[in-house]
């Protein structure tokens, strides 16, 4: 049965992925965003332009209006989580939020990988005094503002919660983080790669992917926050020499004592238990299956 979906974000990346889903799937689909950007969809969606940051916008748009599901891409801390609730409470079937694998950053590092009951939400405090819309502190509050947001959301209920800890995306001519190509122009041009640790190992996702798991759940009857990643995991040191193996091209690395500026460098692994998901009936790929390929288009799209 077709269901109205409202994907707040969804305008690049995975998140237009994830609207291609929907929409394929018969639903009606409205996408908020605070600009036009252009989309393949034509008159097959209806676009509201609103800044997801201004409470009263959204109870303009969105307050008299009944949702089966939102989805959330674009809540990255808990003024946005409390806007949400406000304006949604009690007018959805079902909220799922976009989080991310950075929220176990805010633990002890473990050398096994972090379920979903590592991190207790419901115990984080919540700081909603903090500057947290303002540009200049968005890198260094991003992982708490995930983790804030997540814990606003389920306390205040109102509503049903999913929120999907998503590993780091890759793959897709619409990437736009730059973080796979990163590596493939180190690899290009013959630059030496500096890494802290060769065995510190992160969890991947391919873009449609991605979006394929956000459409499951949407159609799913669970609550609560769900790990969602590729099978097997890389280190920074392990994607360059995938990347270097995938073009026929030389590896050059060099240890470093301390982080670099790399993509997914890091110094103790952060790598995501997707159990609960596989019990729940989803089955992952592998990334050996996909990041060959992902590799490979951007390599053509940087020529």
């Amino acid at each position: 049965m077709p269901k109205n979906i409202l994907v707040i974000g969804g305008t690049r990346f995975f998140g237009k992925l994830l609207v291609q889903r929907l929409v394929r799937a018969g639903h009606h689909v409205t996408i908020a965003s605070r600009a036009y950007a252009p989309d393949p969809f034509g008159a097959r969606i209806t676009r509201v332009r609103v800044d997801r940051r201004n409470e009263q916008a959204m109870q303009a748009a969105f307050g008299g209006k009944q949702f089966d599901i939102v989805y959330d891409q674009m809540c990255h801390s808990p003024l946005d989580a409390a806007i949400s609730s406000r304006v949604f409470k009690g007018k959805v079937g079902r909220y799922i939020m976009t989080s991310t694998v950075d929220v176990y950053r805010a633990l002890e590092p473990q050398s096994q990988a972090f379920d979903e009951e590592s991190l207790h939400v419901d115990a984080q405090p919540i700081d909603t005094g903090y500057p947290w819309h303002d540009p200049a502190r968005a890198g260094d509050s991003q992982v708490a503002g995930k983790v804030q947001a997540e814990a606003y959301l389920y306390r205040a209920g109102g509503m049903p919660v999913v929120s999907v800890r998503m590993a780091h995306v890759l793959g897709g001519v619409d990437d736009y983080t730059g973080r796979l190509a990163h590596y493939v122009d180190q690899v290009r041009q013959g630059a030496v790669l500096p890494y802290t640790s060769a065995r510190a190992r992160t969890s991947f996702i391919e873009a449609r992917e991605a979006a394929d798991f956000l459409a499951w759940a949407g159609a799913e009857a669970f609550t609560g926050p769900v790990n969602a990643a590729a099978d097997g995991a890389l280190s920074a040191y392990e994607l360059h020499g995938r990347v270097a193996a995938a073009l026929q091209a030389t590896a050059r690395t060099r240890k470093v004592a301390t982080g670099s500026a790399s993509p997914f460098d890091l110094l103790t692994p952060l790598v995501l238990d997707t159990s609960r998901a596989k019990s729940l009936g989803y089955r992952f790929s592998h990334i050996d299956d996909w990041i060959d390929s992902a590799i490979r288009q951007h390599d053509l799209a940087h020529v």
